[in-house]
């Protein structure tokens, strides 16, 4: 199995802090968040790691270097960072169509390792994970679920839509070799169409779209978790999800 983390873009909403560096180099205790997400994948055995990077890249790959992971961590570098996220998928589309189950990541969440867990040894070959509990607004990127399909991924959910509950997008997905494939050529059809500004989000929504039945969710609520995206996430983060994520896995 490949991880593929998503890591090119300019945390501006960050301030100072995403000006400095790219958003995965942010220390927690001591450690980045991209250190913490090598140390989760290496524990569950993955087998190769791409990052796509962009703003400040050879931090990045200093990263990698001091880590002594340069034998297991590749980056591909992505020229349009400043556009869509869409843009960095597209850029890493090799790894997507050469036959590998794939975990696509987020690179700027603080997670507790059990996520990654539950991603690794779900027997849902095309898996979402799933937050119930969290704060409703237009930041967050929902899943509704009705009749225990996914029918809808998006930030904003068409007022009236039927579903049975909402949870957050971890961004952090399991993708079966088909559905990887798939994902690629869409991703490149969202860039020939000149729509190289939208979120990555859109184009895997397009394919839970055609065919929801194909995909599934891992329900993740309880599990500390935390995306950061602005001044005051780095501040939960630390006061908040660290700690939680400390005492389980001292217990």
């Amino acid at each position: 199995m490949k991880a593929i983390i998503l890591a090119a873009g300019v945390g501006r909403r960050l301030g100072k802090d995403g000006q400095n560096q790219p958003k995965c180099l942010l220390k927690f205790n001591g450690k980045s968040l991209l250190e913490r997400h090598l140390n989760n994948l290496r524990d569950y055995q993955i087998d190769e790691v791409v990052i796509a990077v962009g703003y400040q890249a050879e931090k990045i790959q200093d990263e990698i270097k001091a880590l002594g992971a340069e034998n297991w961590v590749s980056t591909i570098y992505n020229p349009d960072y400043t556009k869509g996220s869409t843009i960095s998928l597209w850029t890493v589309r090799q790894h997507l169509i050469v036959g590998d189950d794939i975990l696509l990541m987020d690179a700027d969440v603080l997670c507790d390792r059990r996520i990654i867990k539950r991603l690794v040894k779900t027997n849902i070959p095309n898996s979402f994970l799933l937050d119930r509990d969290f704060e409703p607004g237009d930041e967050p990127v929902k899943l509704c679920v009705r009749d225990n399909y996914l029918v809808e991924f998006r930030k904003q959910v068409a007022p009236g839509f039927a579903y049975d509950f909402v949870g957050e997008s971890v961004g952090f997905f399991r993708f079966g070799s088909s559905v990887a494939h798939r994902l690629a050529t869409r991703t490149q059809k969202y860039v020939a169409d000149g729509l190289d500004n939208e979120p990555y989000e859109e184009a895997i929504r397009d394919l839970l779209l055609e065919t929801p039945e194909t995909f599934g969710y891992e329900d993740i609520t309880g599990l500390p978790w935390l995306e950061i995206d602005f001044p005051q996430d780095i501040q939960r983060a630390q006061n908040e999800i660290l700690p939680q994520i400390e005492l389980a896995e001292n217990v």
